[in-house]
């Protein structure tokens, strides 16, 4: 497969990189800092520099041309402001999801997270609400696009190897890590699991093993 990955310097973005290039697959990584490419040729894939809080709508979609699917993995990150939440975790998504319309790629995974029934919560942190907010929207734009797309929430994110043993279920799990690793595993096989369109899947460390849990969702 040829696979094209937005926030390609992420952490979750590298683990999959890596275990794609493993399995034969091609990566193709957007970075928008160039001193990153080293990072990214290192994980086995080929950089591209394209920042998608400004980039326009052909010129991502000339990048996902002939890929077999698309992977949303991009984030503002920690410590980032209200502002950035809505161009990244929001704006970027939506631009992503419209290039890969345009581009003709029809597999779609959304990175997202756990708690976004919180969003609205007057009891959650006003600056985590904006990232819970954005991540919402960006899960209703995705929901309303003609691909087929799966959206994953993982728990807490933690480093440290893989386990592969996961809990996979829709809508709601106890709230739980689940290493980053084991967030890429997951990816890995859900770039081919049609059982898995159009659902929304949150993800946890647990007992099965990955390729066991992604066939079992139902």
């Amino acid at each position: 497969m040829r696979v094209v990955i937005a926030g390609g310097h992420g952490q979750i973005a590298l683990l999959l990189e890596q275990q794609l290039a493993t399995r034969g697959d091609a990566a193709t990584a957007l970075v928008r800092n160039p001193d990153h490419f080293g990072d990214v040729q290192e994980a086995g894939a080929v950089p591209v520099l394209c920042d998608l809080e400004s980039a326009d709508l052909d010129s991502v979609a000339s990048y996902l041309n002939g890929a077999d699917a698309a992977v949303f993995a991009a984030g503002a990150g920690a410590g980032s402001g209200a502002a950035r939440k809505d161009t990244v975790d929001y704006g970027a998504a939506a631009l992503f999801a419209s290039a890969a319309v345009e581009a003709g790629v029809r597999r779609f995974l959304q990175v997202s997270t756990v708690g976004i029934e919180a969003a609205d919560s007057p009891e959650v942190d006003p600056a985590f609400a904006v990232y819970l907010k954005a991540k919402k929207m960006a899960e209703e734009d995705l929901r309303g696009r003609d691909l087929d797309w799966t959206i994953l929430r993982p728990g807490p994110l933690v480093d440290g190897p893989g386990t592969g043993l996961v809990t996979l279920g829709a809508p709601r799990l106890p709230r739980s890590p689940v290493t980053r690793a084991d967030v890429a595993a997951v990816l890995v096989e859900l770039l081919v699991a049609r059982n898995t369109f159009g659902k929304t899947i949150e993800l946890v460390n647990g007992e099965t093993p990955v390729g066991e849990a992604v066939r079992g969702v139902l």
